[in-house]
């Protein structure tokens, strides 16, 4: 099954038997670079869970769970949605897609939505529809030549954040201009028992092209170039800190791998508090509307008047990265630190019995100011670069901070690290990319009526 994605795999990437997903093709360091000079074409997220809510009330249930207001959405377009505990704590992020009127499709919003859907007593109903939709991502400046050539299409007129549907090959395919990556990128999402039909008349197109299949390793390194936090790298969620949700959430086994077994790693150690973000934390505050009552609307109020965090890119210091890397050559008696060259980022893999989450302290004169999480080796700048969650006070580009590698109780390593722009990647991002320099087709074929 799906042999076109899988063709090319040099390893494959187990999931605490949750699912396999191609971890990497021709390596990681020549996927990321596509996505910067060409494209890269990936289906890492085909698990994602996807949660469809219909009825009369839909718009205004999902505006009373959700910082969001989604009560003026048009058809035909995508917003980021944020949910939130009491305390302003994100539970999670995701998408969600208006596709008609009293029809919105939601990802990585569960088990939060469905969660808030079996209490409500609105005219709302929710169907989980993981698994039956294929989801295929592509970026770069390629990314809309390529699949104008794969549908015969001319898709110059869908703007950022919307969507409509497109014929590939004689499927309806919806394609949507969003991507998490930074630069040009698109989605597209249709029935799974059609993804190798669709992925090849794509990658046919895309490898002439000097397009890269993307794998799971190379795209977690995404996030962390784009200035754009995710859920599962950058910070986890609390869904078992409150009783009623850790009720519904023990029998959820997508909360149970992610958020009930979580392993903390990192310098932050057993520190579980510190690590969970508000929007405000992550830059996200002007998603958040007062216009509507919502969880967390009350402490979200206190934290806008005068938000105490904000969110940095964070360059670590060459020389005492290079120290870390050194001492595992200095024979039996030298000092070991945590590996920090063994992989490209900090995210973990094949872990069955929950997920891991790696933070750091971020340090002025002794004292914690913040995190550093989902650090990245940017193969493209040439530079390792994290997060940083830190006061706000200390957020001047430029400024020299302290990090500490290493898990408590072991040996720790001061590191230096800059303040740095964020988002760090600055290249032309998707929602300012300007699509009329890239060619048109010549003959486009008629494409598929929007529903």
């Amino acid at each position: 099954m799906f042999e076109n994605v899988n063709e090319g795999v040099s390893t494959f990437l187990n999931a605490g038997g949750m699912y396999v997903a191609p971890l990497e093709y021709q390596g990681y360091r020549e996927e990321i670079l596509a996505s910067k000079t060409s494209a890269w074409l990936g289906t890492p997220l085909n698990e994602s869970p996807v949660f469809d809510v219909t009825g009369p009330d839909a718009a205004r249930f999902l505006t009373s769970v959700c910082v969001n207001n989604f009560l003026k959405m048009k058809v035909g377009s995508i917003r980021h949605a944020v949910m939130c505990n009491d305390k302003g704590q994100m539970l999670t992020d995701g998408v969600v897609m208006k596709i008609a009127d009293d029809h919105f499709r939601t990802y990585w919003l569960m088990p939060i939505i469905d969660f808030h859907l079996s209490r409500t007593d609105m005219d709302v109903a929710g169907h989980d529809i993981s698994g039956t939709e294929f989801f295929i991502q592509i970026a770069g400046p390629a990314s809309l030549e390529i699949l104008e050539r794969a549908a015969g299409s001319d898709m110059h007129d869908l703007k950022f954040a919307n969507h409509r549907l497109v014929d590939f090959s004689g499927v309806d395919v919806r394609v949507l201009r969003l991507g998490m990556a930074g630069s040009l990128a698109y989605e597209l999402h249709g029935p799974m028992d059609q993804l190798d039909k669709v992925y090849k008349s794509i990658w046919d197109v895309a490898a002439p092209l000097g397009a890269s299949k993307l794998g799971r390793m190379a795209y977690l390194l995404n996030h962390t170039e784009a200035g754009f936090a995710n859920i599962f790298i950058h910070f986890p969620m609390p869904w078992f800190e409150e009783e009623t949700l850790a009720a519904f959430c023990s029998k959820q086994p997508l909360a149970l791998f992610f958020n009930y077994h979580r392993h903390l790693v990192g310098s932050m150690g057993e520190e579980l508090e510190g690590r969970f973000k508000t929007p405000y934390d992550v830059g996200w505050g002007s998603l958040v509307r007062f216009d509507h009552d919502f969880p967390g609307r009350a402490a979200l109020e206190q934290i806008a008047q005068d938000p105490p965090n904000t969110m940095v890119t964070l360059e670590w210091n060459a020389d005492d990265v290079a120290e870390i890397v050194a001492a595992q050559y200095r024979g039996e008696d030298a000092i070991l630190y945590d590996p920090i060259d063994d992989r490209p980022s900090d995210s973990y893999f094949a872990n069955p019995r929950g997920f891991r989450y790696h933070a750091d302290k971020v340090m002025v004169g002794g004292r914690v100011i913040g995190t550093s999480t989902g650090r990245i080796r940017s193969v493209y700048y040439n530079r390792m670069i994290s997060l940083g969650f830190i006061e706000k006070e200390h957020a001047v580009e430029g400024n020299e901070l302290t990090l500490i590698w290493g898990t408590p109780d072991s040996p720790q390593k001061e590191i230096r690290v800059k303040v740095a722009r964020v988002p760090y990647m600055d290249l032309p991002n998707n929602k300012d990319f300007d699509v009329d320099s890239v060619p048109k087709l010549t003959t486009p074929k008629s494409f598929a009526s929007p529903e």
